[in-house]
């Protein structure tokens, strides 16, 4: 199986338009036919090559750690309450350091070197996702962008604007942006401290009103959709649920912050997910368990590590998140629901304008239009 050439960010779209025709050619973009789980990748198993070249496996094992990180990370400190002699660190760690540290909520902690390993490109190159910037943005503002869809765990957003896969801080030249994440992710011992270095933080309004309230230069990513949003995950369709999502836009507003709409094509078609259709019993249960712990439960398919058929990994598919124009937000302390409506209209204008200029070329082959609900 052949691989796609390692992506740059772009200005425009025409060279990766011809990326993507090329990788539909040879077959990447489809991963095996497995988008429906066809009967020939079904009924077989489909094992990758012995002469798979070293940097593909290096993409794979990216990924792999990723997806892997949370579970990795928990089994660390639960074997180290288990042996007596390592029990006193991992107590001293959660009962000092993660009570006391408030980094999450107070614009994290980047480390520039972590951001730029070689990892973060083997992990983008993967797929690989690209970064398209439609309009240069003035660093004497501050911004709050709203990133869509969320799709199953928002690898666009984490590879696009947390690491330094895609130069995000030459794209974005001289604005210190953060991506933010939901709170509890930073209850993981170990795993908050990666999560940090990446320059994420808690998606909390505290946390946004102190990043903001630095001044021009800073900006928030915001993935809107959230949890809700993951179970509309599904490839070749764009369900963002974001119609009674006005937080972010009152954020926007109280600092006078620009808000700037993000679109990745290809999000929700890195994964397949059981149908779970509105109103049918596995939604009600998948939505009766993100009430009680506020994470959504998709039940997702891939491919595996090494053949595929099935698994947990992510397929090989192209993300193209395409930045839009930023819309001026005045600065009002307390803005009214009419005037939070109108700058929430103004939003989705722009989302829908990202979606209608870009759509065929990067989601040629989708099975519905964009929806909002």
């Amino acid at each position: 199986m052949r691989c796609l050439a390692a992506l740059r960010p772009f200005n425009d779209g025409s060279e990766m338009a011809q990326i993507l025709e090329q990788s539909r050619a040879l077959g990447a973009f489809s991963e095996r036919s497995a988008v429906a789980g066809s009967p020939r990748t079904m009924a077989l198993i489909e094992f990758a090559p012995l002469n798979v070249p070293l940097h593909r496996r290096l993409q794979t094992a990216a990924v792999l750690f990723w997806v892997l990180l949370p579970t990795l990370a928990n089994a660390t400190w639960m074997l180290m309450l288990w042996f007596p002699w390592t029990r006193p660190l991992i107590l001293g760690y959660v009962a000092v350091y993660m009570l006391f540290d408030h980094a999450a909520e107070n614009g994290g902690r980047k480390v520039d070197w972590f951001r730029r390993l070689p990892m973060w490109r083997w992990f983008c190159d993967y797929f690989p996702v690209s970064l398209i910037k439609t309009t240069d943005l003035d660093p004497n503002k501050s911004y709050v962008f709203g990133y869509h869809p969320h799709g199953i765990l928002g690898l666009g957003a984490v590879i696009n604007f947390a690491t330094e896969a895609n130069d995000i801080s030459k794209v974005l030249k001289g604005i210190n942006l953060r991506v933010m994440t939901f709170a509890m992710n930073f209850t993981c011992p170990f795993f908050r401290e990666l999560i940090l270095a990446l320059g994420m933080v808690s998606v909390s309004r505290r946390s946004c009103d102190n990043i903001l309230s630095k001044g021009p230069g800073n900006g928030i990513l915001i993935v809107v959709g959230g949890a809700a949003e993951a179970l509309n995950a599904f490839p070749k369709t764009y369900d963002l649920v974001i119609k009674k999502r006005f937080g972010f836009v009152k954020v926007a507003l109280r600092h006078g912050a620009s808000l700037v709409p993000v679109f990745s094509f290809g999000e929700n078609d890195i994964w397949g997910q059981v149908p779970n259709p509105k109103g049918s019993l596995l939604r009600k249960v998948q939505n009766a368990v993100k009430r009680v712990v506020r994470i959504s439960p998709p039940l997702v398919y891939g491919r595996g590590v090494f053949q595929y058929s099935f698994g947990l990994m992510p397929f090989r598919r192209p993300i193209v998140t395409i930045i839009g124009t930023p819309i001026d937000c005045p600065k009002i302390d307390d803005p009214t629901d009419e005037q939070v409506r109108e700058y929430h209209q103004k939003y989705l204008d722009g989302l829908q304008r990202i979606y209608d200029e870009h759509k065929d070329t990067y989601a040629p082959d989708r099975i519905k239009e964009l929806t909002f609900e």
